[in-house]
């Protein structure tokens, strides 16, 4: 079984608040959003957004130009079905992040959960090429992975864990830690994952 066929082969099995990793409110990501000066046109794209309630969130602040990306169409329909109307207001876009390419420059860059399933160097590059052809000078990132003491595999994936230092190495110099935080997540179950979250923006 294939990356594509993982995925949707869960989503279409399993309700969002059945996986690990489901949140009723991202309170983490608004808290570093709200860091960060935007205006309600910026440009905002959620990788691995899927059935995240974060695009609820956004729409109710007043953002106008978001974008939910996923490699797994049947998390986009969740999402889409519980949105109802407000759905149009955003755009779909059923794509792997390895090899994304935007129609419009990202304000914000957004990823909960889809950079610590990259393991191989190949695979991580090329998300960090769609990072970069996607992120310019002043644009902002907010990416969270698992932690030092997360777990070390998820949905039956193996993980990378990272530290705010790590993170920020992998991305490399162009991109500056603005702000890092460990958070434990509860999942619907009742176990703890720690994550760490890092704002950067880019500088060149």
């Amino acid at each position: 079984m294939n990356v594509d066929e993982h995925w949707e082969r869960l989503w279409t099995g399993k309700r969002p608040n059945e996986v690990g990793w489901f949140e009723a409110k991202p309170t983490t990501t608004l808290e570093l959003i709200g860091d960060i000066t935007l205006k309600h046109d910026s440009e905002i794209v959620d990788v691995g957004g899927g059935a995240s309630t974060l695009v609820d969130e956004l729409l109710d602040r007043g953002f106008e130009r978001l974008t939910v990306v996923d490699l797994a169409e049947s998390s986009l329909n969740i999402a889409r079905a519980r949105l109802g109307p407000r759905a149009d207001r955003v755009r779909w876009l059923q794509a792997d992040a390895r090899a994304l390419h935007l129609s419009s420059p990202a304000d914000l860059w957004h990823d909960r959960a889809v950079f610590h399933f990259l393991i191989e160097p190949a695979d991580q590059e090329g998300y960090l090429s769609s990072l970069r052809e996607a992120v310019g000078p002043g644009g902002h990132v907010i990416i969270a992975t698992f932690g030092p003491q997360g777990p070390q595999e998820c949905s039956g994936l193996r993980v990378e864990r990272y530290d705010a230092g790590k993170l920020s190495q992998r991305l490399g110099s162009e991109f500056r830690l603005l702000r890092s935080l460990e958070s434990l997540h509860i999942t619907p179950w009742g176990s703890t994952q720690q994550f760490t979250y890092c704002l950067f923006r880019r500088t060149e």
